[in-house]
């Protein structure tokens, strides 16, 4: 029987640039590589080959792939992809919810993290009772606007509850006997 264990993610902080130093990508003495080949012309397609080859065999790729991403990087095979497969990515950023990145927030450290990502920290925060001055920190915005976004996730818990208590509440039972037609009112 063999066991798996699955280890926590480890995203890139805010600024950290030491993957870079695991690329394949880099240069060496005994690896040389020609930067240029990582960004070849529309037609170049033996060039986007050896590139993507390579980037087959890096252990960053992920982190590679998330950094142009983040960072708006449009030009170049950058993760294993060109220009023009990174494009949906890049317009789908915004959008992109990733709970491990969420959670690595929550614990402390400096993750690039979307608008959806920042909203489910915000949450995932007020759920485990973190302070305002906590908050304030983990998502370096002031302690007044904690408390904002505090208020409003209290809020939106609320209405959603009271959405919640409202849609399942059972109608009151009505008397079929009693009613008729005009019980309702007719228009004349």
């Amino acid at each position: 029987m063999t066991t798996t264990t699955i280890s926590p993610a480890h995203h890139r902080t805010l600024g950290d640039h030491t993957w870079q130093d695991q690329a394949v990508c880099q240069s060496t003495e005994y690896n040389p590589v020609d930067p240029e080949i990582f960004f070849p012309g529309p037609d170049e397609t033996a060039k986007i080959a050896a590139a993507k080859s390579l980037c087959g065999q890096c252990p960053v790729r992920r982190t590679c792939l998330d950094a142009a991403l983040e960072g708006g990087d449009t030009d170049g095979i950058r993760g294993g992809m060109t220009e023009e497969e990174r494009a949906p990515l890049h317009e789908k950023l915004a959008s992109r919810l990733d709970y491990s990145r969420v959670n690595a927030t929550v614990a402390g450290r400096d993750v690039h993290l979307t608008k959806a990502e920042r909203r489910a920290v915000v949450h995932a925060a007020y759920r485990h009772g973190l302070s305002e001055q906590r908050l304030a920190w983990l998502l370096k915005i002031s302690e007044e606007h904690a408390q904002k976004l505090y208020r409003e996730t209290r809020r939106a818990i609320r209405n959603r509850d009271l959405e919640q208590n409202t849609n399942t509440t059972p109608p009151p039972e009505i008397d079929a006997e009693r009613l008729h037609r005009d019980a309702f009112g007719t228009a004349a």
